[in-house]
């Protein structure tokens, strides 16, 4: 699990709490989210909310929508709080809460509802042979509808997970999210 509320915290561990079958829960998290504002839930979302698997983009207009970028945890911040996000009005920016098992029909379901889709974008801050991506890439190719292209942004392969220096994790960081919410992904690939 990488949730991007303490709401998704809460309603989490007291799903698995309740759960007598349960299996063993692994979250995971930067200590930046847990202190991000943007992440804080209203007593609202904890009192009559429950665990989401997925959570759409509730400002998009999904027939203008033609790119739909999935993402986890504190990227998904970045993504939308960047200063290019006011301009990407046909990018989608939803969030997968949950990885193992993999929420296949809540995927597909969110995915399918974007009728104009032309890609589908997974966005990690984590290098390509870390995080989430390789585990869960057939799982969004079986989501995702026939012909509409899956691309990866994010770090390439690496043997560190870090940049090493900050300023070199920030430009890092700064391309990846502008590479997210570009007019088509190909391009920033192909560089």
């Amino acid at each position: 699990m990488n949730c991007t509320t303490s709401a998704q915290y809460f309603h989490l561990l007291r799903r698995q709490a309740l759960d007598v079958t349960a299996r063993p829960l692994v979250v995971m998290t930067p200590k930046g989210l847990l202190r991000l504002k943007q992440a804080s839930s209203s007593i609202d979302d904890l009192a009559d909310g429950e665990f989401q698997q997925v959570i759409d983009d509730a400002s998009a207009d999904r027939v203008r929508v033609t790119r739909l970028v999935l993402c986890q945890g504190k990227i998904y911040y970045d993504i939308v709080g960047h200063e290019d996000r006011p301009r990407a009005t046909s990018v989608a920016v939803a969030r997968i809460e949950q990885l193992y098992p993999f929420p296949v029909e809540q995927a597909a379901a969110l995915v399918h509802g974007y009728p104009n889709l032309r890609e589908v974008v997974w966005a990690q801050e984590e290098p390509q042979n870390m995080g989430a991506w390789r585990p869960i890439r057939h799982r969004l190719e079986e989501a995702k509808p026939e012909g509409v292209p899956l691309l990866y942004v994010g770090r390439p392969w690496r043997a560190s997970p870090s940049e090493g220096y900050p300023t070199a994790h920030l430009r890092e960081q700064d391309r990846i999210v502008r590479a997210a919410l570009a007019p088509s992904a190909l391009s920033w690939l192909a560089s």
